[in-house]
């Protein structure tokens, strides 16, 4: 083989090399992390593995019920931000291709009429866990409900074959996850009650490191405590009027808001509530899809927990904000990438892929150079955000 044989040989060689490091390995990594961050990729994925508990994934949630850091991702807010039974800030929303606006276009649209109605049927997302599709849809005045909190767990007889990680769920009995079922509809607020039900001890190491309510009084000198550092509603930003603050989020993807629950016949070591996978709407607006309704947002966090804030909370002088820093929403249309050789995509809004979109990776580096908030051209916003969090009744 001549010079130039060899030569154009390793340059392949590395070439090869460069595209499994840099492409291969990266793929197969973010198929593992949207699996686990995102349960939806894993059920469009094997819509079996999640609904039928295979043995490894009943380990996996067993020992995530170990992991007592999860608590810090429960909604905070309650239902003031989230929705109750007959309410939510995303109420009348149905997917639909985003329409890039501006700040003056978006106030025009929240002072105007209402956009077209959908013929779809209303998607109650303040009920966060419904117990069956026809709960999700019923009025608030026809569900019957049986509350949990003072039930009996009630026995059930030990299995140690799968009693290699306990948990508080193995003291539920029978009789609590009747108790749980019957309840039929929860909220954020009685989510949390349910957690409480569920894991006293869990949630009891929890209360002393996080908070998810609302603060009546930030000058309460209780709110100094550390675990109230965590919840943006129970403290507010420091003295620095010259500060600004960028929202910067991907928008365009279905993402999880609320679940139907079906509960089902299970041995002692399964978990007997599932979300309902037949749960579906044949039409094509529907928010509703194998159980799980969605919104707009990055595919992981809905668009209301990525932009309230800036969009209303902290937007001018409040007393979340007290000197008035500015802030700025700036949105990611999802755009999936065109072929495999984009890898994740230059464009992309979803989740963890949005680290290498171009606009995002230029504000952020703008941004670091000194540019301030109006050099970078103001709020860039394709979704609702602005009219759903004015949907939002909280004190400012």
């Amino acid at each position: 083989m001549n010079l130039l044989g060899t030569i154009y040989l390793i340059i392949c060689t590395r070439l090869l090399v460069l595209i499994y490091l840099y492409i291969c390995i990266p793929a197969l990594v973010l198929f593992v992390v949207n699996v686990l961050e995102h349960p939806s990729t894993c059920r469009a994925i094997a819509p079996g593995v999640l609904d039928n508990g295979f043995q490894t994934m009943q380990h996996i949630m067993r020992m995530s019920r170990t992991w007592d850091s999860t608590m810090s991702m429960i909604p905070k807010g309650g239902d003031t931000i989230w929705g109750d039974l007959d309410w939510s800030p995303e109420e009348g929303y149905t997917p639909m291709k985003s329409k890039q606006r501006n700040t003056d276009t978006q106030k025009a649209s929240q002072d105007g009429p209402e956009s077209e109605i959908s013929q779809t049927k209303r998607a109650n997302y303040g009920r966060i866990i419904s117990f069956g599709k026809d709960v999700a849809e019923a009025l608030s005045s026809d569900i019957e409900r049986i509350d949990f909190r003072d039930a009996v767990k009630g026995q059930s007889v030990a299995n140690t074959s799968c009693r290699d990680v306990w948990t508080e769920y193995h003291d539920m009995g029978f009789g609590g996850i009747k108790a749980v079922a019957e309840y039929k509809v929860y909220t954020a607020e009685s989510m949390v009650d349910l957690l409480r039900f569920v894991a006293p001890k869990m949630m009891e190491r929890g209360s002393a490191h996080f908070s998810y309510g609302i603060a009546d009084n930030l000058d309460d000198p209780k709110y100094q405590h550390y675990k109230y550092w965590s919840n943006p509603l129970e403290t507010k930003l420091p003295n620095a009027p010259e500060m600004e603050i960028f929202s910067l989020y991907g928008v365009g993807v279905p993402t999880e808001r609320a679940y139907v629950y079906k509960l089902s016949p299970s041995a002692e070591c399964a978990i007997p509530f599932q979300i309902d996978t037949s749960a579906d709407e044949q039409d094509e607006d529907s928010c509703l899809k194998g159980g799980v309704y969605s919104v707009d947002g990055d595919e992981t966090v809905p668009v209301l927990s990525s932009g309230l804030m800036c969009a209303k909370v902290w937007r001018g002088k409040t007393r979340f904000n007290p000197s008035g820093s500015r802030t700025y929403i700036r949105e990611y249309a999802h755009s999936p990438p065109a072929n495999f050789l984009e890898g994740r995509g230059t464009q992309s809004g979803a989740h963890v892929d949005i680290m290498g979109n171009f606009a995002l990776i230029e504000d952020v580096m703008r941004v670091a150079a000194g540019a301030t908030g109006e050099e970078l051209g103001g709020d860039q916003v394709y979704s609702d955000i602005f009219k759903w969090s004015e949907k939002v009744n909280l004190q400012l």
